[in-house]
């Protein structure tokens, strides 16, 4: 009986390509030991010990931009969320403007009229290749603050301010019955997406967009029905205005600061340029016989775009669009040149007050870390459900 010959486990490569990824491992973990235990030993040297425990002291310094109440006699803690809801305020805004302007730009960029066309691929060319720390300083001294002060203030339709203390804007004041009024919001919301969803299962040519618009409309008719027939407004609309005193200053509304309005300027014209050139590939990956279809069925090319080509586009447009979304958020933090209080600018100064320079910026990394990944998780999930089914 011949016997069956075994391969030795040291020329088994079944079991030598685990063997190797799990020394890689090992490597790679001995290296992050090493380098945690000496940095933990050089902060002992200097009296420092790891630890989140000085979140909790006294932040005793004051901040611009400020989302929800906070004082110079509240913690590390408070302070640190301040930033995150700037970082993520200014994200947010960038994001929706430089979605909205790079569509408009990558779609004018294919017009057939000459001097759209051409004006938008000299705004492409020009824009993206700025250098985006510079591009900001520009808008920053260059535009905001040298804006006219308050007594000579630039008055748009008698309701908005710009002057080199901000941008004055209209705001909301809650009333006695907003609580009210966000509960029917919130219930006319529910009703849409479930009215939403039944029309989808009934007519299945309804897009998300027209779902989407459906929605907008509903909560729309929900919001104006709720502010006329609560029995008091759920809100009232305040107006800025310049105080009539000795030192002239603004009140009421909201006042976007120059720092916030230098970073948000800069990061939207500045990235709509790439998102331009990705809905512009995005288009143009569409087949030719794809818009000779939509003319043969008589479609005009708005009902073309919104309805044949975008729709196909974007299985090509989201996954870079994705990467530009994920620039803007971590641009952000180039608000530290121009003295934007953002969650970098904000652990700067704690950094400075407390000494703890390893946590502070760990927490950082890891607020950055959440937003990526947030929004990668998101567009991933947007890319998935709009892909298209091939037959």
């Amino acid at each position: 009986m011949i016997k069956k010959r075994t391969i030795p486990f040291y020329r088994d490569i079944r079991i030598l390509k685990y063997l190797w990824q799990a020394i890689f491992g090992l490597f790679v973990f001995g290296g992050f030991v090493y380098l945690m235990n000496n940095m933990v030993a050089g902060l002992q040297k200097q009296g420092v010990t790891l630890g989140i425990s000085f979140m909790n002291g006294i932040a005793s310094f004051d901040i611009g931009e400020q989302l929800i109440p906070y004082t110079r006699t509240d913690s590390y803690t408070r302070a640190f969320l301040v930033g995150i809801l700037n970082t993520l305020f200014v994200s947010i805004v960038s994001i929706i403007f430089a979605t909205i302007l790079g569509f408009i730009l990558g779609i004018a960029r294919l017009s057939n009229n000459w001097l759209v066309k051409n004006l938008s691929r000299a705004y492409l060319e020009i824009f993206r290749n700025f250098s985006l720390l510079v591009f900001l300083m520009f808008w920053y001294l260059g535009v905001f603050l040298k804006l006219p002060k308050i007594q000579e203030s630039i008055i748009w339709f008698d309701q908005i301010y710009l002057t080199n203390r901000g941008v004055a804007i209209p705001w909301f004041i809650p009333g006695d019955t907003f609580s009210g009024f966000l509960v029917l919001l919130a219930a006319a919301f529910v009703l849409s997406v479930g009215l939403s969803l039944l029309l989808k299962r009934k007519f299945r040519k309804i897009n998300d967009l027209q779902l989407l618009l459906f929605t907008f409309l509903f909560l729309l008719l929900a919001a104006f029905l709720g502010y006329y027939t609560l029995a008091t407004k759920p809100f009232i609309i305040d107006l800025p205005f310049i105080t009539d005193t000795k030192i002239k200053n603004l009140k009421g509304g909201v006042i976007l600061s120059p720092e916030f309005m230098a970073l948000a300027t800069g990061l939207v014209l500045y990235t709509a340029a790439f998102i331009g050139e990705i809905v512009r590939a995005g288009i143009l990956s569409v087949s030719k016989g794809q818009f000779e279809a939509s003319k043969a069925l008589g479609l005009n090319n708005w009902l073309t775009l919104r309805l044949i080509v975008i729709p196909q586009a974007l299985k090509v447009v989201i996954p870079p669009l994705t990467s530009q979304y994920l620039n803007i958020i971590k641009n952000s933090s180039l608000g530290i040149a121009i003295g934007y209080s953002d969650v970098f600018y904000i652990s700067s100064t704690i950094i400075n007050q407390s000494g703890h320079a390893v946590e502070a910026i760990a927490l950082v990394m890891a607020t950055y870390l959440v937003f990526s990944l947030s929004t990668s998780l998101f567009m991933n999930w947007y890319n998935k459900k709009n892909k298209l089914v091939e037959r």
